[in-house]
């Protein structure tokens, strides 16, 4: 395999491919051409980042490029799988966005091409992977200044912004519900910083309790989670309102056995200015510390591992793990 890991991008229905595909150049490797459905709402943002990547008119034929490694995804959730089944199918690699998949049949189908191609299906789960002040709570936790992990809760709210949102936004099995879609992030935080390699779903809800004219549309919903290492609490919602100056006050609360930690991540309200706030409590330190310049080693991880056939910036059954989790419980909420 040559030194350069080359990228095909295949959908841009979620503006979260400007980051993966931004933090993947950062990282090292080259941009080789895009595809997409249509003109989805983020065509024009797309075009301006990259405006010198060439389009290609059909996806096949990235897929068939022998000079690309990686598949970036970020198409309708619901379209997601079947693409990626055929890009390891067509011998490449594949980061999505997430959910990677949105019902446990495409998980199946997911699993079963992995296992036979030998390919990396990785999901990106930005709220993690592209958050510098949860790269620095990893190395704190890592360090043992909170003692053992024992609970997380994440809370992810969201901004409906619906002048800009796409037909399929309000269709619940085009985007699989909000438990699939957003509290994946969360999920695998729990996961990740408990140590836990599975779990059960204990509790699951989900509601439309400001949006009665669009049914389809879930704008709330929560998880109880619990596993041999610990528990978990996630709450999502689309109700941040306008007055905020960011998209959502997303938090996540880390409670050790030794201590505690509180990331603000995206903003401190009533508190200081910017991104990446840390909040560490433990027997000797009460302390505010910026997470900014921890850096964001997912994705220089995921081009090793393109190249060294690893599982360096996320196993693989971690990524199945999380899908299944947030699937299990979108389907405990609507029962």
């Amino acid at each position: 395999m040559a030194d350069a890991v080359r990228i095909g991008i295949i959908g841009i229905d979620h503006r979260h491919i400007y980051t993966m595909a931004q933090n993947m150049v950062d990282a090292g490797a080259e941009l080789a051409g895009w595809w997409t459905d249509g003109t989805p709402e983020t065509l024009e943002g797309f075009v301006k980042r990259f405006p010198d990547l060439p389009r290609a008119y059909d996806h096949r034929r990235l897929l068939e490029d022998p000079t690309i490694n990686l598949i970036l995804l970020a198409g309708i959730p619901a379209d997601r799988a079947d693409m990626a089944v055929a890009a390891m199918e067509a011998g490449k690699d594949v980061m999505t966005d997430k959910p990677g998949c949105t019902t446990l049949d495409q998980l199946k189908r997911l699993r079963e091409v992995v296992a036979r191609t030998g390919r990396i299906w990785s999901v990106d789960f930005s709220e993690r992977f592209e958050v510098e002040c949860v790269t620095r709570a990893a190395e704190l936790v890592a360090e043992g200044a909170v003692g053992r992990v024992v609970q997380t809760v994440g809370i992810g709210p969201h901004r409906l912004n619906r002048a800009t949102r796409p037909d399929w936004f309000f269709d619940r099995a085009r985007y699989g519900g909000i438990l699939v879609d957003i509290a994946s992030h969360q999920i695998d935080q729990f996961l990740y910083f408990t140590g836990s390699d599975t779990a059960r779903v204990t509790m699951a809800s989900v509601g439309n309790f400001a949006n009665p004219n669009d049914p389809g549309l879930q704008d709330f919903g929560q998880i109880a989670l619990e596993s041999d290492r610990g528990h978990g609490y996630i709450r999502v919602d689309w109700y941040t309102p306008d007055a905020l100056p960011t998209w959502g006050d997303g938090r996540l609360m880390i409670l050790g056995t030794e201590g505690q930690l509180e990331l603000r991540k995206y903003v401190d309200v009533g508190g200081a200015g910017g991104t990446d706030h840390l909040f560490l409590v433990n027997g000797t330190r009460c302390e505010r510390i910026s997470g900014g310049g921890a850096g964001l080693p997912y994705f220089a991880r995921l081009i090793a591992d393109i190249r060294d056939r690893t599982e360096t910036a996320m196993p693989q059954a971690h990524a199945f793990t999380v899908m299944e989790l947030a699937v299990q419980a979108q389907a405990l909420a609507e029962a």
